[in-house]
Parts: structure tokens; C-alpha cells; sequence
């Protein structure tokens, strides 16, 4: 009886954990639209996501993210992946075993990274290979010593090279967006933007292959100087942090040539589609449980805020999501394919949970890829 007991009060605890949750999360996607007004703010990809555990890591979510479909460098993607798991429950064996994966594809499957890579960048993609082959003998060493420190250093500067081996794979821009969003910038690739802040410094990568309107306008308002000096408007700890909001009675960019405000689809692209789905959100077209490829399962995600009502009501504003992402799992949340996400912070996350509402935003310049800048023709 006492047994029966616990276990009706165990399972008590998970209905009421799990009933919370989700008004919790129905609370917070009604907030985000809510301070829009509130405060001023609101080729096929099936292999580009692994299945299983939401990834939670920007950076991976930006490599899984490329118009690449090379099987063999993403099998050593993903056995380097691995390895952060397995390393927090010291399980050495399986370390070794995911690193002896990486090295055999590596060794095997040469001409198979090689064939995905253009002519004109071979040298460079060979470069990168032996490094990988080299670095794969350094982190076997220190993973048979069983140093987990050294092994995560050497990790993240073994997928560091593999995203640039990825990145030397994507040929041209992967789909042909809208004639109708033809008067938009957009970023035909990505951007890494480097915010000041009053409380330390942000780098985030915006990703215009799979959200090319929304990172291209972004990186447009970058470039005009938009944001520096903007305050954050909304702070919510363990939740979203919002800025974008000029000052006056706007509450986005009007464009100085045509007087116009600025509107910016909603614009999501879905794991397997080939180009991304326009102004509407995944459960008004009956695809709500399917996974964007960009999700909000990182600490950091970067979206466009928009009125709740209005899906192509976006314009300037934007948003950090910093819920914890071990209860808004990709695919689960009720934010995925509600808003647009287009990149992630991948350095400063210290910086984020700093940050709050009458902060400001001191500069954000482009430092990398603004070739990829598309400015709509006069």
C-alpha cells in the first residue's frame, strides 16, 4: 500500500509538472505578441536534422542547417556531437568509440567529403581534412587519458573545421524567393554580427539560407546604424529579451526612401521542405507538429517579433529567447513555427543573462558576410 501510494503521488507530480508547463508556455507565446504593443515589440533538407534528443547548441543547429546533403561529413558531425553527452555522464568508452567513428570516416571517405566541394575550393577542403585527421589523433589521445576539459576544447575546434568543410559545400543560393518580397534586402547566405551592449559584447550568426527576408532585413538595419544606441524594451528572466523599438511613436522602420513602414513576412522553413513556407505560421496550415530547421531549442535564438494578429507585421523588432531548452524541446513548444527564427547567439551568452529591460545596445556591426547582402534593385 505504501508503495502504491508513492507511486500515485509520483504520478500526480508529473500531470501537475506537465500541466503547468504548458500553460506556462500558452502564457508565453500570448506575451511575445502581447509586447509588440505592450512596449513596442513584439533541394530537400530530410537529413539536415538528426532525429532524436532536441539539439540545444546554436552552432550545431547552424551546421545542421546548411544546404548540404554530403552523408559523410555529417556522420562525423554527429559523431563529434556526441561526445558532450556522453562526456557529462563520463562515459568514456562510448567517447572513444564516437571518435574511432569520426576518424574511420575520415580515412575511408576522402573522395566522398571532396566530391561535394567545388573544384575551385579542393585545396582549401584538403587542408581541412588533414587537420580533422590530425586533430582526431590529438583528441583520441585525451580522451584515452580521460581529460574532459581537453577534450571539450578539442571538440569545439574539431566541429569548427567541419563547419568550414561544410560551409565550402554550399554551392550558390539553394531556392528562389518570392518575386513579391522582391523590394526587401535580403542575405543570400550568413551574416555574423557583433552587438555592444552595456553589459559586454554578443556575436550572433543570422542565417539567411533558411530565412533569407527576415536576415537580410536584419542585417540591413545593421548596416544603417539602426540599433545602436536602442534600449531593451522587455525583460523577462528565463524567458525573452526584446529590443528594436525606435524611439518616437513608430514601433518599427520606416524605410527613408519611400516613408513606408517596412513590413517583414513571417517566414519559416520546415525540416524537408525546400525553400520557406510565407506568412503563415505551421498551425494555421495544418503542420504544426513538424520541426522548423531552425528551432527555439537554444539558449540565444534570435527571432523577429511581430503583433500576434499580424504574421507580416514584423519590421525592426526582435527577440532572445532565453527559456531553458530542456522545457521547450524542438518540436514541442508552442513558439516553433509561430515566429521566425533566423540565427543564434554563439558567443556571449554570459552576456544574455545580464542583459535587462533600460539596457541599451551601444553598437552592432556586420563583421563577416555582408557580401551576402542583397539590397533590393531602385
Amino acid at each position: 500500500m505504501f508503495n502504491l501510494q508513492n507511486f500515485v503521488i509520483k504520478i500526480c507530480k508529473r500531470l501537475l509538472k506537465t500541466g503547468v508547463l504548458a500553460l506556462l508556455l500558452f502564457s508565453l507565446s500570448i506575451g511575445v505578441s502581447g509586447a509588440w504593443w505592450n512596449f513596442g515589440g513584439d533541394t530537400t533538407r530530410e537529413s539536415r536534422l538528426p532525429q532524436g534528443d532536441p539539439i540545444t547548441d546554436g552552432r550545431a543547429l547552424l551546421r545542421y542547417a546548411l544546404p548540404i546533403e554530403n552523408e559523410s561529413v555529417r556522420k562525423i558531425q554527429s559523431s563529434l556531437e556526441d561526445i558532450s553527452n556522453r562526456l557529462r555522464g563520463k562515459r568514456w568508452t562510448s567517447i572513444v568509440s564516437d571518435i574511432g567513428a569520426a576518424s574511420r570516416v575520415i580515412s575511408i571517405s576522402k573522395s566522398k567529403l571532396l566530391a561535394s566541394v567545388p573544384e575551385s575550393k579542393q585545396s582549401e577542403a584538403e587542408a581541412i581534412i588533414a587537420k580533422l585527421d590530425k586533430g582526431i589523433i590529438n583528441i583520441r589521445e585525451v580522451a584515452e587519458a580521460k581529460d574532459g576539459e581537453q577534450v571539450l576544447e578539442q571538440r569545439a575546434e574539431l566541429l569548427a573545421l567541419v563547419g568550414e568543410l561544410e560551409q565550402l559545400m554550399v554551392e550558390g543560393f539553394p531556392f528562389e524567393v518570392p518575386s513579391e518580397f522582391s523590394h526587401l534586402p535580403q542575405l543570400k547566405g550568413r551574416a555574423t554580427i557583433e552587438m555592444e551592449t552595456e553589459q559586454g559584447f554578443l556575436t550572433l550568426v543570422v542565417d539567411g539560407y533558411s530565412a533569407p527576408v527576415t536576415a537580410g532585413n536584419f542585417v540591413d538595419l545593421v548596416q544603417r546604424g539602426f540599433y545602436d544606441g536602442l534600449e531593451f524594451t522587455r525583460s523577462e528572466e528565463s524567458y525573452v529579451l526584446q529590443a528594436g523599438d525606435p524611439p518616437g511613436p513608430e514601433v518599427g522602420f520606416i524605410d527613408p526612401d519611400s516613408g513606408e513602414y517596412r513590413n517583414i513576412p513571417l517566414e519559416i522553413l520546415v525540416k524537408g521542405d525546400e525553400e520557406p513556407i510565407y506568412s503563415f505560421t505551421l498551425e494555421e496550415i495544418g503542420r504544426f507538429r513538424e520541426q522548423p530547421v531552425l528551432p527555439f531549442s537554444a539558449y540565444g535564438t534570435v527571432a523577429m517579433a511581430r503583433p500576434e494578429a499580424v504574421n507580416d507585421g514584423g519590421s525592426s523588432q526582435f527577440f532572445f529567447f532565453l527559456f531553458q531548452s530542456e522545457l521547450t524541446p524542438a518540436g514541442v513548444n508552442l513558439l516553433d513555427g509561430r515566429y521566425t527564427v533566423f540565427g543564434y547567439v554563439v558567443e556571449g551568452k554570459k552576456v544574455l543573462e545580464k542583459l535587462r529591460k533600460g539596457d541599451k545596445i551601444i553598437s552592432a556591426k556586420v563583421v563577416a558576410g555582408l557580401e551576402n547582402l542583397v539590397e533590393p534593385e531602385a
